[in-house]
């Protein structure tokens, strides 16, 4: 049973909010090219409606069932064999009913490239669609729709997690039988090994810290917020047997030098730990250049990797590639979603951040978020690291928001848990880090499951 129910029938009654979507759904298809359109019935059929209307494309309209008396048409409306058609959905869960109007617009000679629908459920529709050689257009997705009902106090946390778990757990796939009918089928839930990943990534620091999270099997980053080197170095020896990555604040550690830093990368080396200087760089590109490279801390001489806010624009990605040039072994993070309450970061916002990163695969290899951001058919190159990691869901009176590791890891596809003051608050620090390092491997290993 799914948690939740979309009923975009009612939308009939609304026309100013029927017009307003015919105008968001065409604007999804803006540079597309067709003659005609198709709406899927029967919800979809006043989309397409108002959608022809306002751009004086013809419509045709697929029956869904074929009557045995009068024309016994498939297919009703004015068309010619070698015209586009764009498909107009509603929704799309498993891509079903978009393959049940396609194959009839196909017998009529019919040419089908593009499919828009108003919402996509992100239950494997979108590849569906994509593997049989269409492209598919949505104007919104069901995480962004929770986003926001979230935002505004509609859903609680326990709900959005509830949907997120039921839809990653529930992935559908789309075959065609051997008598030519197409038939949707759940299909488990793919995670593919840090290993796989590993060997896909593009980036020498993604790579490094995939194949270190496969040979340490560990899969934990300490967040050391501590304001003094002899705290940092101490915490950073205690801890290092289980983490991969250690995550520094360089600016509020009071007393700073040149030798901190190479203490710290001795430390790294020894204890096979990867260093992560959480600075999120957010100016012009010529700016963040000195503030990366020159400057007291000189980040860029000792950091693997760094992370943004994409904010400034590509500027800044190419203003962090050029200050990390000398050190081409390292790379970048965006932070495209935050833990705290009332952040002002948006769906389209981390939607526009994962596209500045798939355009530089190069350099930037993944993301600070508090979810899978990325549908992948294969192994995913990018990888996902969550703050705001507890052993139990709480808050801190600050806006800072925790979930467990069983969440993170293994409901939302986090890569990596970010653990702060659980660790290095605790009395024994070096075994909290462990009883983590724990939590953080177990619910990977249960969300890979067998043979992946």
């Amino acid at each position: 049973m799914s948690p939740v129910y979309v009923d975009l029938r009612v939308l009939i009654s609304y026309p100013d909010l029927l017009e307003r979507i015919a105008d968001e759904m065409l604007k999804a298809v803006k540079g597309c090219t067709f003659d005609i359109m198709c709406g899927v019935p029967y919800t979809a059929l006043p989309f397409a409606t108002v959608m022809s209307g306002k751009n004086k494309k013809p419509m045709v309209m697929k029956r869904k069932e074929v009557k045995d008396y009068g024309t016994k048409k498939a297919i009703e409306g004015v068309y010619s064999a070698g015209q586009k058609v764009l498909i107009v959905e509603d929704l799309v869960t498993s891509g079903l009913s978009v393959f049940e109007t396609v194959g009839p617009l196909e017998k009529e000679g019919l040419e089908v490239e593009d499919v828009v629908v108003l919402l996509d459920r992100g239950q494997g529709g979108k590849q569906n669609v994509i593997n049989r050689g269409k492209k598919l257009h949505s104007v919104v997705t069901l995480q962004e729709v929770l986003a926001v009902l979230f935002k505004n106090g509609k859903v609680d946390q326990t709900m959005v997690d509830k949907v997120e778990t039921f839809v990653a757990d529930n992935q559908v796939e789309v075959a065609l039988d051997k008598s030519g009918a197409y038939s949707a089928v759940t299909a488990p839930p793919v995670t593919f090994s840090y290993g796989a990943r590993a060997a896909v990534a593009t980036n020498p620091a993604g790579k490094a810290l995939l194949t270190l999270i496969e040979e340490k099997k560990c899969n934990l980053c300490l967040a050391a917020d501590v304001t003094t080197t002899a705290e940092l170095l101490a915490l950073a020896k205690a801890v290092g047997p289980n983490i991969c990555c250690l995550k520094t604040h360089c600016d509020v550690v009071t007393d700073w030098t040149a030798d901190t830093a190479a203490q710290l990368k001795a430390l790294a080396a020894e204890h096979k730990f990867m260093i992560f200087e959480d600075r999120k760089f957010a100016d012009i590109g010529n700016t963040v250049v000195h503030q990366c490279r020159d400057g007291y801390h000189q980040i860029a001489s000792w950091a693997d990797f760094v992370n943004a806010h994409p904010l400034p624009g590509p500027g800044i990605v190419d203003g962090l590639k050029e200050a990390l040039k000398d050190a081409p072994e390292a790379g970048l993070l965006l932070l495209a979603e935050m833990s705290s309450a009332g952040n002002l970061i948006s769906a389209d916002y981390t939607k526009a951040t994962v596209a500045m990163a798939e355009a530089n695969p190069d350099f930037v290899f993944g993301f600070i978020s508090q979810n899978k951001l990325r549908e992948s058919v294969g192994p995913d190159p990018f990888v996902y690291m969550t703050p705001g990691v507890k052993m139990q869901k709480e808050g801190d009176g600050l806006g800072q928001q925790y979930n467990t590791p069983s969440v993170i890891i293994g409901e939302k596809g986090s890569d990596v848990a970010i653990v702060g003051r659980g660790i290095y608050k605790a009395e024994d620090p070096a075994k909290a880090a462990a009883d983590y390092a724990a939590a953080c491997w177990d619910a990977y290993t249960k969300r890979l499951g067998v043979g992946k």
